[in-house]
């Protein structure tokens, strides 16, 4: 039960850390651009993997054509 206890206790110092108007947190790209960007990293590793199956392959770099035109619209 102790273990309970202290897990949320974490949970709520890490939460009030992150609300307290002092917090500083480091400057980098837009949530929405990093989510982006690490699933497009994803493709291109599943794409090097897929090997010779042409319906996964082409299903991957549709995928990425959607997400590099969704990054070409962020910047």
């Amino acid at each position: 039960m102790a273990r309970g206890f202290e897990s949320k206790s974490v949970t709520d110092q890490q939460e009030s850390a992150f609300d307290e108007p002092g917090a500083q947190r480091e400057p980098g790209p837009p949530p929405k651009k990093r989510k982006l960007e690490l699933a497009r990293a994803d493709l291109l590793n599943r794409l090097e993997a897929a090997g010779d199956n042409e319906r996964y392959r082409k299903m991957l770099q549709t995928a990425l054509a959607a997400v590099d035109k969704e990054l070409a619209g962020l910047r």
